[in-house]
């Protein structure tokens, strides 16, 4: 978890970043912003820092030669964390590293911030951290103000909303050796083009902590329900919903997942079992990634998930069964007068 309400910022340097394949510049500012103006302070810290209140998943310089010297970001801001008075001028050298890995036409210029920190928390530990952000979405903005008559209308073209961050990443002053902890934001990664801010200019793997453990685990044994599982077995669609409740509960309820005893107790058959092995080996050699067989369950990780565990069954457009506990209490058969497939549902009581 990160807070940040003892945090301070200390420096900042602003400089525009454009397009090179559209034949647009950046341009460097000479010096680092001087902000005096406390309640503008307090905007800017509201701007780059709330957002990541929401953030949970953290990342890690990485290199695909394993040196991690050879990533640019991290290089330039362990020179940040070394030597302080480098501040400004690593933030230009950020500015054209990006310029640089601009490398799709759909690309949008715009400002570059990059911050330092005082007293940011992260997971329980107050360090320092650079930040580095990028705005490219600008809005127009009415502003109603007194006259002698009543009142009157202006506008502001080309503004920020201090409540929609585009793009930033947070880089913690903590576990240097291991490529410091990373956290990231990109409100406009909806397209192939934007993949540009984490892949290919910060450079960043996910940490293999037991959120993401957890995560990519849960992750997995949807895909294999939703997905694979037709393949191998006939299963009906009540049956899936109720993998996938009996999945989430096994992990709401345990503090440890291990393999064997979430196989035997969710999944319960010898065939069902070795298959959702063979398919969690399978992602793991597509993905160059290592799932553990046990580890410690995070609750933040499995809360996010329940979100996509949709335990809905949809009949045509007319009716939607919500099926969180026992399957057996829902039958399906079919009507030979009708023509028609239905469902017999039992309860006790409504509410």
């Amino acid at each position: 978890m990160i807070f940040s309400f003892e945090a301070s910022l200390a420096q900042l340097s602003v400089h525009r970043v454009g397009n090179k394949l559209q034949d647009e510049l950046y341009v460097l500012s000479d010096h680092p912003l001087q902000v005096q103006d406390e309640l503008l302070s307090n905007l800017l810290l509201q701007y780059f820092l709330s957002p990541f209140e929401k953030v949970n998943e953290i990342y890690r310089f990485f290199h695909p030669n394993d040196d991690l010297n050879l990533n640019e970001v991290y290089h330039f801001i362990s020179s940040v964390f070394a030597e302080y008075n480098t501040f400004h001028e690593n933030s230009q050298q950020l500015a054209k590293y990006l310029y640089n890995s601009t490398n799709h036409p759909k690309i949008k210029s715009g400002e570059l911030y990059v911050a330092y920190f005082n007293k940011v928390q992260i997971e329980g530990e107050v360090v320092d951290a650079v930040g580095i952000f990028k705005s490219e979405t600008k809005e127009t903005y009415l502003k109603v103000y007194p006259d002698s008559n009543g009142f009157n209308l202006s506008y502001e073209e080309d503004a920020i909303n201090i409540q929609k961050l585009d793009k930033g990443c947070l880089i913690f002053n903590s576990e240097k050796e291991e490529g410091f902890k990373v956290a990231v934001i990109d409100q406009t990664n909806r397209n192939s083009e934007a993949v540009y801010w984490k892949d290919e200019f910060l450079k960043l793997k996910v940490r293999n902590d037991n959120y993401n453990q957890t995560q990519n685990t849960l992750s997995v044994y949807k895909n294999f329900v939703t997905q694979k599982i037709d393949d191998e077995f006939e299963i009906s669609k009540t049956d899936k919903i109720d993998l996938l409740n009996r999945s989430m509960k096994y992990f709401k309820e345990k503090e440890t997942f291990d393999i064997e005893e979430f196989s035997n107790e969710v999944i319960g058959n010898e065939q069902g079992i070795e298959s959702f092995k063979n398919f969690k080996k399978s992602y793991e050699q597509e993905f160059d990634t290592s799932l553990p067989d046990s580890f410690e369950i995070s609750d933040a990780a499995v809360k996010k998930q329940a979100r996509v565990f949709k335990s809905v069954l949809k009949l045509d457009k007319n009716f939607h069964i919500y099926i969180h506990g026992n399957k057996e209490l829902i039958e399906k058969g079919f009507d030979d007068d009708k023509g028609m497939n239905f469902y017999k549902v039992y309860f006790k009581e409504e509410q």
